[in-house]
């Protein structure tokens, strides 16, 4: 690896020494093939190198920025360590280092460089504002190394980090050749064919083009001479990205650009005098040539909000070709040279408005004054104060405020997932609701169906998003709550034989010390209220109104089910009459236990208000009984009027020839009994699976079993 001279005239004394130590270090481990190619076939510590020249061409480099840049592979791939590095290089070459190399994960969680959260996180990332400039540096030297690679895969995913990641930030930070370049290369590589069929066209005409700017520019150069003015002209051809651009939006081919190029005039005024020079240039260009106002943009009465400030007028030249011209003044240059035009937004890439701009906005101007490492680090610590970047474990990336929660993130997602949130997984560990996410952190929320949001979450949110959701869910499940509870009461009322009464549930609701109505049934669905003994107020106020003395009331506790269910024989109001033809109370038979008739069976008010009918032995019961005893209701089969019930059975058996066969037959033999489905698997000489049928009754079941069980090779029959 030879020494380059670029970079000796930026380093003296023990830097340049230290240099030629690195440069026979990185040949030793790449001819010792420590460090192997990349996935282009390169020597990495090559490609380094010639970045590190780049850097020293076009940005200036100082000692650490140097060893940084030259280490960074060597120590990726374990040829060098970090300790080594810092024993012989320093600790800020070994912190530049550890930087460069945090920035890679992010490329492996994310695919989506290109969006605007994904720019402010990088910038957040990686920190140390020289971070980012190499890295610029290095896409620049890989996308003008790439060009004859078989990789075409890798060759694209290059191509798309420098068209939208890098060249944003090189324009940002005012390293417009290198931004120009970056764009070219990628749409040379991404767009083969536009970008070769632009080329061509841009060199057929560029004689002419150059004749042409001459003829436009020399009118204007005599008149400005003449009014006493001092300043520079510049023409050049837009960028073959630049035109391509122009291409799409206004859907034509190159020769429909109107304008290719653009004439910049920099006026060399006194401040106090600016304004009125540019709007006297802006006078005689418009005198000469026509102008087309749709095109005027001014940005001199009101600056840019990044302190943009120039005339930009589009003029009908000779011949009837449209030209560019934009007039500013050297100060407004210098300003719009150090990165603070930020052309990159206002021509379509819309980003923020937040720190990750105003942060790099400084950065060419900290490197020219030479400003110290504890500026980079008082702008990042600005920027973290204002948001934080996560990642979903697919890698799409979220902005959040700093101080967001994992509530906040997983409704960030979607409001469902918001709604049933009950943790998170960062890393390799569990976290709760109330923890704080920071950026670059890999989120994977954790869900449960029976989660619902809870009135504290509203003191652990922070995004207005969040609290608008978790506020809307409160009072939706309120009202559900209180009409479940509404109707709940009414049906204990019909099954109690009570006359419903609107003034008489006022004065119960009154008498149990309410205000309002729906408190009284908040309370109810809450279960801070049993429903029975709102319903003992209820009568007692019945009879208080009818004049007649009161009876002793029953307790609340005669209509829970009690523990031993089997008795279901009892005529109580209370009881529950399973028929099919029952009109006025909605019903339906529990997926889980699947009861026919015969079974004993429990009914319980489901959440949305309907009962479900469940087997006495339904593997539910007892959760369900400690949960809400109260929803309870004793039911019984009506008589047996010829409905069918679905049954699933679960049989095992040997693996033997025409086993299915003969449980199918069995099963056909059998009147007012159909197979609805069959799923049998074998593995080692077994079989198992399942057999849906529909019959009556549980004696048919019982006789079923039997018949299925006395099958030559079924070992055992059960009821799912």
């Amino acid at each position: 690896m030879k020494e380059n001279e670029t970079i000796l005239k930026h380093i003296e004394g023990e830097a340049a020494v230290l240099y030629r130590k690195a440069l026979d270090t990185l040949t030793q481990l790449s001819e010792e093939g420590l460090v192997g190619t990349d996935m282009f076939g390169f020597d990495p510590t090559e490609i380094d190198h010639q970045t590190a020249t780049l850097i020293a061409e076009e940005m200036g480099i100082t000692p650490a920025l140097l060893f940084a840049t030259l280490f960074q592979s060597a120590v990726r791939r374990g040829a060098l360590s970090i300790e080594s590095v810092s024993k012989d290089y320093g600790t800020e070459t070994a912190s530049l280092v550890q930087a460069i190399l945090g920035t890679d994960e992010l490329f492996m969680r994310s695919a989506t460089v290109g969006s605007d959260n994904f720019r402010s996180l990088f910038v957040t990332q990686a920190g140390d504002m020289r971070v980012v400039l190499i890295l610029i540096a290095q896409s620049v030297t890989l996308m003008r190394q790439i060009r004859d690679t078989e990789n075409l895969e890798a060759q694209r995913e290059v191509s798309q980090k420098a068209a939208h990641l890098f060249a944003p930030l090189a324009h940002k930070l005012g390293l417009y050749k290198l931004k120009s370049e970056l764009e070219d290369l990628s749409l040379k590589y991404l767009e083969h064919d536009a970008y070769y069929h632009i080329k061509e066209m841009l060199n057929e005409t560029k004689r002419s083009r150059d004749a042409y700017i001459e003829r436009f520019v020399k009118p204007i150069d005599e008149r400005l001479t003449a009014a006493g003015l001092h300043y520079h002209m510049k023409g050049r051809t837009k960028s073959i990205h630049s035109i391509w651009q122009k291409m799409k939006k206004q859907h034509v081919d190159v020769d429909g650009v109107y304008d290719l190029f653009a004439i910049r005039i920099i006026l060399d005024a006194p401040r106090q005098e600016e304004h009125a020079q540019c709007w006297q240039v802006f006078s005689i260009i418009t005198d000469m040539y026509q102008s087309n106002p749709k095109r005027m943009r001014d940005w001199l009465s009101v600056p840019k909000s990044n302190g943009y400030e120039s005339l930009h007028i589009t003029v009908l030249g000779p011949e009837d070709k449209w030209v560019e011209v934009q007039i500013r003044t050297e100060r407004m240059d210098d300003i719009a040279e150090h990165g603070l035009a930020a052309h990159w937004r206002y021509k379509g890439i819309h980003g923020s408005q937040g720190g990750a701009d105003q942060w790099l906005a400084n950065i060419r101007a900290a490197l020219e004054q030479g400003d110290d490492i504890g500026m980079a680090e008082q702008m990042k610590a600005d920027l973290e104060s204002n948001e934080v970047f996560v990642f979903t474990p697919r890698g799409d990336l979220f902005r959040l405020p700093t101080g967001a929660t994992v509530l906040d993130f997983a409704y960030a997602i979607h409001t469902k997932v918001g709604n049933r949130c009950t943790g998170a997984r960062i890393g390799e560990h569990h976290v709760n609701l109330k923890h704080k996410l920071q950026s670059g952190d890999q989120v994977e929320i954790l869900t449960s169906n029976n989660q619902s949001p809870k009135q504290d979450w509203l003191g652990i949110a922070v995004t207005g998003r969040a609290r608008s959701k978790i506020r809307q869910s409160l009072k939706e499940a309120q009202a559900g709550h209180v009409a479940l509870a509404r109707e709940l009461l009414e049906r204990k009322m019909k099954n109690r034989k009570l006359e419903y009464s609107e003034p008489t549930l006022m004065h119960t609701i009154k008498r149990l010390g309410y205000k309002t109505v729906t408190d009284f049934y908040h309370a109810i669905a809450e279960e801070k209220l049993d429903v029975y003994q709102a319903l003992e107020v209820y009568q007692q106020q019945q009879r208080h109104e009818r004049g007649e003395e009161a009876t002793e009331t029953r307790s609340a506790s005669e209509f829970v089910m009690p523990e031993d269910t089997g008795k279901q024989t009892s005529t109580r109001d209370d009881v529950l009459v399973i028929d099919q033809n029952l009109k006025g109370i909605d019903f339906q038979l529990a997926r889980c236990c699947h009861p026919i008739y015969g079974d004993e069976v429990f009914g319980f008010v489901s959440s949305t208000g309907g009962i479900k009918i469940h087997r006495t032995d339904c593997p539910n019961a007892q959760a369900m009984r400690e949960r809400a005893p109260y929803r309870f209701v004793k039911a019984r089969w009506a008589s047996k009027q010829g409905s069918q019930y679905s049954i699933t059975l679960h049989v095992v058996g040997q693996d033997d020839m025409g086993i299915v066969n003969n449980i199918t037959s069995v099963i056909s033999k059998e009147e007012r009994m159909l197979m609805r489905s069959i799923n049998i698997d074998s593995h080692d000489g077994l079989f198992s699976g399942h057999l849906t049928v529909m019959l009556e009754d549980t004696d048919r079941l019982t006789a079923l079993i039997r018949k299925l069980k006395n099958i030559k090779g079924v070992k055992n029959v059960t009821r799912v």
